[in-house]
């Protein structure tokens, strides 16, 4: 059974669109899933019919500015004007309605890339809603983060936030093809080195990674990894909920390993219960290699399953 849904954006101009994807059998539990930045969730097909196979009911949405909510809105690139917070305030709306329709069901979190920091986000401040989280495809430091935020602050400031300056996608992004041997064409290979995936994710119409996005938007990705970083951030986060943290260890949005461990060790200092599994010669979307998108698959599940039986 696939349930559309719509509701009213925290940014208070929008109508987030979501579908609820119910398994044919007795559920088991609810994973929301959470897309990253410039694409959509229905790019996380594979991985939604590996959930619904296992007897999970997966939630997930088009984030403002993205998908079928920028088409429906007609706001690529563009997530409004209330800061930071509002995807992941979006994903508590999203939460809600759906653990109201199920209310006896654990509830675990999924988010890749930004949605990994709209994850962590989340759980700093509604970590209670979860019996666990995953985040794939995550940071730790971000290199010339605090750059990055005072120049997209002065664009905004000048008035200029919905403009688009293509200076900020290099000064935040520019590096992360340093380990792209094949070169550059598409703009994308950094997230994986699979052409066919290079030429889908390029050609796919419900996809804004290629479409302008506005400076008041950059500020505020900068300033969603800015608010996830460092000890302060995992403090925040329940220290019973246990965390499956994943990536390609060349993976660039990763520090290539370095800055996935970085977030891992943040929570184990806070004292978290934390996996991490790094799939070592992939890049940023280990979900989306043929090689090993099942066993990336596996090991959410079971993750998930050993969360359920710890209950």
């Amino acid at each position: 059974m696939l349930m559309e849904v719509s509701f009213s954006s925290f940014n208070g101009r929008d109508q987030v669109q979501g579908w609820i994807y119910v398994p044919a059998c007795k559920p088991r539990g609810v994973i929301q899933l959470i897309h990253g930045f410039g694409e959509h969730s229905r790019r996380y097909l594979h991985m939604i019919v590996r959930y619904l196979d296992a007897g999970f009911i997966v939630a997930a949405d088009d984030h403002v500015g993205h998908g079928k909510t920028a088409i429906f809105n007609d706001r690529w690139g563009d997530w409004g004007d209330k800061g930071c917070h509002t995807m992941m305030e979006d994903e508590k709306i999203f939460h809600d309605l759906v653990a109201e329709k199920y209310p006896e069901l654990p509830y675990f979190m999924f988010g890749h890339s930004m949605g990994s920091f709209i994850t962590r986000d989340y759980i700093a401040k509604y970590g209670s809603d979860l019996t666990g989280a995953v985040i794939c495809g995550t940071s730790g430091v971000w290199p010339d983060l605090a750059k990055g935020i005072a120049m997209a602050q002065k664009l905004v400031d000048e008035g200029k936030g919905d403009e688009s300056d293509p200076n900020l996608a290099t000064a935040m992004m520019g590096w992360m093809f340093s380990r792209c041997t094949e070169g550059v064409k598409l703009g994308n290979e950094w997230i994986c080195d699979d052409p066919y995936v290079q030429e889908d994710h390029a050609r796919d119409p419900f996809d804004a990674f290629t479409r302008p996005t506005c400076n008041r938007s950059w500020l505020y990705f900068m300033q969603m990894i800015d608010v996830i970083t460092g000890e302060e951030w995992a403090k925040k986060v329940p220290s019973d909920l246990p965390v499956y943290n994943i990536a390609g260890d060349q993976d660039p949005v990763g520090q290539f390993g370095t800055g996935v461990y970085q977030c891992s060790n943040w929570l184990i200092d806070t004292g978290h219960d934390v996996t991490t599994v790094l799939y070592p010669g992939y890049r940023h979307e280990i979900h989306n290699y043929a090689d090993i998108r099942d066993l990336v698959c596996d090991g959410i599940i079971g993750f998930i399953e050993d969360c359920l039986e710890e209950e």
